[in-house]
């Protein structure tokens, strides 16, 4: 029942986890698909690779969108390949493993984690926005630590708070034309968490999940993929949890 035929996107974080799944799961549904990454060149070639051999259109846009010239390069290359975009899921970021409390936490991680997850969710959204229409899709890829805090985690769940703002003020900023929304993934089972789940504690988180395990990245992708069909017509504003009943906050 989704179908994205003749639309476009762009995935940032698109070569791995979360964000290649999307990336993969918009091809499949018809859409052309730009995968951006920062330092994973090779993975993200692979990714567009994938989607080609789909049938659709692809490109790999690199780029440390915390420096505004390159979130701004990055769009410049969207808008080469396709000439528009209608789709702009913000996926990139980071999540330092190593649990810190906040009075023992280096500045220098403190601003790492801004610029990775925020500031350049700020800037590549900005540009993104500069290639859409009416009917374009905005999709912010948030946390449950944006909901409920992470102690140890205080720089990440900061950054993942401020996206669930942006994701309102935006809404109404750009409504009725582009719909923004958020989805709030708890635990995933991805590269980026892997350094969490060693010595028995994947088994240990999974049983803390009512739902009782990790979800794959796939299944973060398909809320994504939903609310930027048509089938989403009517949403907008809205933090979708997708975590198994971690967070009951709807």
């Amino acid at each position: 029942m989704i179908a994205l035929d003749g639309r476009t996107a762009l995935v940032t974080g698109g070569s791995r986890g979360i964000g290649r799944a999307v990336a993969v799961m918009l091809a499949r549904a018809g859409a052309d698909v730009a995968i951006g990454y920062r330092s994973r060149g090779a993975e993200a070639e692979a990714v567009a690779g994938e989607i080609r051999a789909l049938g659709r259109r692809a490109v790999a846009a690199g780029g440390d969108l915390a420096d505004p010239a390159a979130a701004d390069r990055m769009a410049a290359e969207v808008a080469k390949a396709f000439g528009r975009l209608d789709i702009f899921v913000a996926n990139a970021g980071v999540w330092p493993p190593d649990e810190v409390p906040l009075g023992s936490l280096p500045a220098e991680r403190w601003r790492a984690t801004m610029a990775a997850n925020l500031d350049a969710v700020f800037f590549s959204t900005r540009a993104a926005l500069g290639l859409m229409g009416s009917g374009g899709r905005v999709v912010l890829v948030s946390s449950t630590a944006g909901q409920r805090g992470e102690a140890g985690h205080a720089d990440y769940a900061a950054t993942k708070g401020a996206l669930i703002a942006l994701t309102k003020s935006l809404a109404v900023e750009y409504a009725p034309d582009i719909l923004v929304n958020c989805v709030a993934p708890g635990w995933v089972d991805t590269d980026m968490s892997a350094p969490a789940y060693r010595d028995g504690e994947k088994e240990r988180i999974a049983g803390t999940i009512p739902l009782r395990r990790i979800p794959s990245a796939e299944e973060i992708a398909g809320p994504i993929v939903f609310l930027c069909s048509d089938l989403a017509s009517h949403v907008t504003g809205e933090v979708l949890n997708v975590n198994g009943g971690s967070v009951l906050c709807g």
